[in-house]
């Protein structure tokens, strides 16, 4: 077979091009996609700097390094970063994993905009990283966006149905492990002797063997149930704590190195573990892990998991067809009401292409109360049930179609634990699951509509055609014949 690279062969012969991915490939926005994240990564402009270079003058003062450079390597293509992004998501895979896959995938190089098969992986795990840092919260809401584009130029799915909207909110846990008193005072220990070390500063004592020992007895002591021994341990704990704050802020301004980036992570470390240090059980804002500061302990009433250690995300989707039209995280744990216009606003700048708005927001009861907040849409939930006509009535029997899109978020697009850093790792993470959901709800809206039976209007548009054919045919046939018949 005759390709274009006598040494590759072109994806587009080696697939079944009605493949759902390779549907989306073709009808996915990527020129808009490439449009909205390129000024990401754009090249600046450098103000140089002033350097002394010899002519035939004598010394003299030149300007380097002005102007846009062209050094580096070529960067990727935003459409393989981003189709990478989706494909991570919407197959449950951490980073390495999908660029090991993509290099064995056929389909996804399709996807990905590739011409030919490549047997090499795409990229390092770590540039798909840094390509989601650089993005950031509005870059992964323009995938987001995308999706939801194409779900409209698909048809399928109707804009009237983004007129009615299912609003919820869940945890989205991070990658942190259980907070127990004892484990997070002895990592706060070890870290801060590991930073005090690196900064040069001498301790009297670390406390290592004691700390190991103390860590082991307060396992023992939980799991026997003997809480008063327990107590005293992490009491011992706490002060062997305080010890070694108090001696690292004496000796702080003794420390033998000039690096900003140890001095900074040493200030971290104090911060943190004074904030250990400090809290008691009762207090509100604790800390709940030394390198995920942000975490809160979220209590949503399940009998199965009465705490929940992440943030607070909320989920919009579409009333019939249970398409994410919204995704957003809420630090600070606040009442579900109020983020309620936050989670409406982002929704209207998803749809704001469609030209539709929601009109009836399905909400739980967590939402009363909230309804001169948001004006512009009819807010209906259980405890308004008498006051509404049968359609609402039957419109909000399916509110509970939320909570399988919510159950699908975590089990099947990586939204059940959270291993990106800080608050804005919380934010892109939220939004990255609900493009890996609308991807693989494409993927079904497409298989749904390739295999739905034709229509007799089709059927008779294609018997038109096959008759024009024969006919055309026939009549080259005709042609051939008559010289021969006037020959004999």
């Amino acid at each position: 077979m005759a390709t274009d690279d006598f040494f590759r062969a072109r994806l587009d012969q080696m697939i079944d091009l009605r493949h759902p991915l390779a549907v989306l490939a073709r009808r996915m926005p990527w020129s808009q996609i490439e449009a909205a994240l390129a000024p990401a990564f754009a090249r600046k402009d450098g103000s140089g700097e002033a350097v002394e270079v010899d002519d035939l003058f004598g010394p003299t003062l030149a300007v380097a390094g002005a102007g846009v450079s062209a050094a580096g390597r070529p960067r990727l293509s935003i459409r393989l970063m981003a189709s990478l992004l989706y494909l991570k998501h919407a197959f449950n895979l951490s980073d390495e994993a999908v660029a090991e896959r993509w290099a064995e995938n056929v389909v996804w190089q399709y996807f990905s905009g590739q011409e030919y098969y490549e047997p090499r992986k795409p990229c390092d795990a770590t540039q798909i990283g840094r390509f989601r840092t650089a993005i950031g919260e509005a870059g992964v809401e323009e995938l987001l966006k995308a999706t939801i584009d194409t779900a409209v130029e698909t048809k399928a799915i109707r804009p009237s149905e983004f007129e009615r909207v299912i609003v919820d909110s869940t945890v989205q846990e991070k990658a942190i492990a259980h907070p127990v008193d004892s484990r997070l005072l002895e990592i706060a220990r070890g870290k801060l002797v590991s930073a005090a070390k690196r900064a040069g500063i001498a301790l009297k004592q670390t406390f290592a063997r004691e700390g190991k020992e103390l860590r082991r007895r307060a396992g023992g002591y939980g799991h026997a149930k003997q809480f008063r021994r327990l107590r005293k341990v992490v009491k011992r704990q706490r002060t062997i704590l305080g010890i070694l704050l108090r001696e690292v802020e004496r000796k702080r301004t003794l420390a033998r190195t000039d690096s900003a980036a140890t001095l900074f992570r040493l200030d971290t470390i104090v911060e943190r573990a004074t904030r250990l240090h400090r809290q008691r059980p009762k207090d509100k804002n604790k800390l709940y892990a030394l390198h995920a500061p942000e975490v809160e302990c979220i209590g949503k009433g399940k009998a199965r998991r009465p705490y929940e250690f992440g943030v607070k995300a909320s989920i919009a989707v579409t009333h019939k067809s249970g398409l994410i039209i919204g995704a957003r995280t809420f630090p600070g744990n606040p009442y579900d009401g109020h983020v309620l216009s936050a989670q409406l606003e982002q929704t209207g700048i998803l749809l704001e292409d469609i030209g539709r708005k929601p009109k009836q927001v399905f909400v739980d009861l967590g939402y009363r109360g909230v309804d001169a907040d948001n004006p512009d849409v009819e807010i209906l939930h259980r405890g308004k049930y008498k006051s509404m006509d049968k359609q609402r009535r039957r419109w909000l029997k399916r509110r509970q179609a939320v909570e399988p899109a919510i159950g699908h978020l975590k089990a099947d697009h990586r939204m059940d634990r959270c291993w990106l850093a800080g608050s804005i790792g919380d934010a892109l993470h939220a939004v990255l699951c609900a493009a890996g959901f609308n991807l693989r709800w494409l993927m079904r809206a497409i298989s749904r509509l390739l295999a739905k039976p034709l229509s007799w209007a089709s059927i008779l548009a294609a018997l038109t055609v096959v008759r024009s054919w024969i006919g055309a045919a026939l009549a080259d046939l005709r042609r051939m014949t008559l010289p021969l018949s006037a020959a004999r």
